[in-house]
C-alpha cells in the first residue's frame, strides 16, 4: 500500500536517480519533475530514464522565460550581489524551480516533495522555505538528512553499487573531481579538489566562458536599452543585430560575455547555515548587465534615493541567498526597489573585451545630468559664491570636533 505521492526535483543524474528508486523502495509513488532553466541537458533522455526507473509521471517544465523575467530581472534592478562578489545565480534559480514543484504537487494532490540537496548546503534551505511558504501543509523528504539514507550511501561508490544493483544507468565517463550546477544565469563549481581554498582551479574546469587570454583581440561594442531598470533591447553596434525578448537578450549577453571571458570569480563565501565554502562561478551575461545597469541607474536616480536603494539591495541579496524570496520582508523590499526604478531609462554603450566590461557612454530622456550646470566653461544656473556658505555650514561639526579634541586631557 502506497505511503503517498511525492514530487521529486529530478535532474537525471546519479544522485536523484538513486533517490527516485529509494523513494519507491520506501513505498512512495514518485512523480519526477525536471525544470529547464537553461542548463545543457538532454531532457527527453531524462524523461525516458525516469519512466524506466518507475516514476508514476514525469513533468519537464520549460521555465527559462519566467526565470529571466521574474527572477533575473528583479535581481538586475536591485544590482543584487552577495558579499560584494557573488551574483546569486544558484540562489535565484531555487525559488523558481521550487515554485513549479509546489504547483505540480498541488495539482497532483501530492502530500510530499523531495529533493537531492545535501544537508550542509544552502539549497536545502532555499527549496524548503519556498515550499513551506507556498504550500504550508506539504511534507518534505530530504534523503541526505535521513540517517537511514546517508549512512547507507556514504559516497559515490555506494551510489554506483546501488545503481548497478537496481538497473539505474550509470555515467560512462569519469566524474569531474568537483560538483557543478548550471542554469541560464551561471555555472557554479564547488567541493572535491576545490575544497582546499589554496588549490588553483584547473584550466579545464570552466565550461561556460573562454579564458580571457584566449578571447578575441577585437572588442564587441554593445548598446543596452533599459526601461524601468529592465533591459528591453540589446544591439551589436557594428553588426547591427538586435535582441528584444527577455530570453533572447539574456542568452545573447551570455554568448558575448562568454566569448570574452567575462564573469569569472573564485571566492570563499559565508553559507547561511554557518560555515564558509569555496565557490567558483561563471556569470557572463549577468556581469555585463550589472555594469550597464549601475551606470544608467546612477545617471537617472536621485542621489539620496540611491543611497537608500543601495542598502535595500544588500538586504535583498541576503534574503535571496538565505532562501527568503517568498517572505513578506522580501516582497516589501522588491516593491521598494521596483518603485526606485521608475525613471531608470535610457541606453548604455559598452565594450566587452578580454574579461572586462568598459562603459563607453550613456543617454537618457530622464537623465539628472545637467551638462550646462556641471560645465567648467559655463556658469549656468549656479552661483559659485553659494559654495562658501555650504562649506562653512559643513565645517561647523568638524570645528566642534576639533574643539573637543583640544579640551580632552592629554595622556601621559
Amino acid at each position: 500500500m502506497s505511503k503517498g505521492t511525492v514530487v521529486l526535483a529530478y535532474s537525471g543524474g546519479l544522485d536523484t536517480s538513486c533517490i527516485l528508486v529509494w523513494l519507491k523502495e520506501q513505498g512512495y509513488d514518485v512523480i519526477a519533475y525536471l525544470a529547464n532553466i537553461g542548463q545543457d541537458e538532454d531532457f527527453e533522455a531524462a524523461r525516458e530514464k525516469a519512466e524506466k526507473l518507475g516514476a508514476k509521471k514525469v513533468f519537464i517544465e520549460d521555465l527559462r522565460s519566467e526565470f529571466v523575467e521574474e527572477f533575473i530581472w528583479p535581481s538586475v534592478q536591485a544590482n543584487a550581489i552577495y558579499e560584494d562578489r557573488y551574483l546569486l545565480g544558484t540562489s535565484i534559480a531555487r525559488p523558481c524551480i521550487a515554485r513549479r514543484q509546489v504547483q505540480i504537487a498541488q495539482q497532483e494532490d501530492a502530500q510530499y516533495v523531495s529533493h537531492g540537496a545535501t544537508g550542509k548546503g544552502n539549497d536545502q534551505i532555499r527549496f524548503e522555505l519556498t515550499c513551506y511558504a507556498l504550500y504550508p501543509e506539504v511534507k518534505i523528504i530530504a534523503p541526505w538528512r535521513i540517517p537511514e539514507f546517508y549512512n547507507r550511501f556514504r559516497g559515490r561508490k555506494d551510489l554506483m553499487e546501488y545503481a548497478e544493483k537496481h538497473g539505474i544507468p550509470v555515467p560512462v565517463t569519469p566524474k569531474a573531481p568537483w560538483s557543478m550546477d548550471a542554469n541560464l544565469m551561471h555555472i557554479s563549481y564547488e567541493s572535491g579538489i576545490l575544497e582546499n581554498p589554496k588549490n588553483h582551479a584547473p584550466s579545464d574546469l570552466y565550461q561556460m566562458t573562454k579564458s580571457p587570454a584566449d578571447s578575441p583581440n577585437e572588442p564587441d561594442i554593445l548598446e543596452i536599452e533599459f526601461m524601468k531598470g529592465v533591459p528591453v533591447r540589446v544591439t551589436h553596434v557594428k553588426e547591427g543585430q538586435s535582441k528584444q525578448t527577455s530570453l533572447e537578450i539574456f542568452t545573447y549577453l551570455n554568448e558575448i560575455g562568454a566569448k570574452h571571458g567575462v564573469g569569472r570569480i573564485d571566492i570563499v563565501e559565508n553559507r547561511f547555515i554557518g560555515m564558509k565554502s569555496r565557490g567558483i562561478y561563471e556569470t557572463p551575461g549577468g556581469s555585463i548587465l550589472r555594469d550597464a545597469h549601475l551606470d544608467i541607474e546612477t545617471f537617472t536616480m536621485d542621489r539620496e534615493v540611491r543611497k537608500i536603494k543601495q542598502n535595500l539591495s544588500i538586504k535583498f541579496s541576503e534574503l535571496i541567498y538565505n532562501g527568503f524570496w517568498y517572505s513578506p520582508e522580501c516582497e516589501f523590499v522588491r516593491h521598494c526597489i521596483d518603485k526606485s526604478q521608475e525613471n531608470v531609462e535610457g541606453r548604455v554603450q559598452l565594450s566587452v573585451y578580454k574579461g572586462h566590461v568598459y562603459i563607453l557612454g550613456r543617454e537618457s530622456p530622464k537623465s539628472l545630468y545637467n551638462e550646462e550646470l556641471v560645465s567648467m566653461d559655463v556658469q549656468g544656473d549656479y552661483d559659485p559664491c553659494d559654495a562658501s556658505g555650504f562649506i562653512k555650514i559643513n565645517a561647523v561639526r568638524l570645528r566642534e570636533h576639533n574643539r573637543l579634541q583640544k579640551a580632552a586631557p592629554k595622556k601621559l
